[in-house]
């Protein structure tokens, strides 16, 4: 699986942004498709991430301000970001969980791919 993510860039505070990222290659079936975040001298963390069902999990940090969304029949996901802060600023990440096969999907192995990084930076 290869991922794709495009979006990122500089905004002030307060400004929008949004996040795009397409999977590709060869798999059964993705499972998760989510948004994570590393800064220097943190620990890369989830900022968000969607089930194939559209079921939705933020971290507490961004809720009320970013929004998920996925089209499944693309295999993208989108990470919208308003009200955006100075400790928003990191690289971000695409992730997606997928079923390499029918029998991982059958034995319930899912297996996790990651994009390269988007830098993200937003000025007081």
């Amino acid at each position: 699986v290869q991922l794709q993510a495009s979006g990122g860039g500089w905004v002030q505070t307060g400004g929008s942004l949004r996040l795009s990222c397409a999977a590709s290659g060869s798999f059964f079936r993705i499972i998760t498709m989510g948004w994570y975040r590393q800064s220097p001298g943190f620990q890369r963390e989830l900022v968000a991430a969607i089930t194939s069902f559209g079921g939705t999990n933020y971290a507490d940090s961004v809720k009320g301000r970013f929004t998920i969304s996925r089209d499944n029949a693309k295999n993208t996901v989108e990470l919208q970001m308003n009200s955006l802060k100075p400790e928003d600023t990191a690289v971000y990440f695409c992730s997606v969980g997928a079923n390499d096969d029918m029998q991982s999907r059958r034995d319930g192995r899912t297996t996790t791919y990651w994009g390269k990084g988007t830098q993200v930076t937003v000025s007081s």
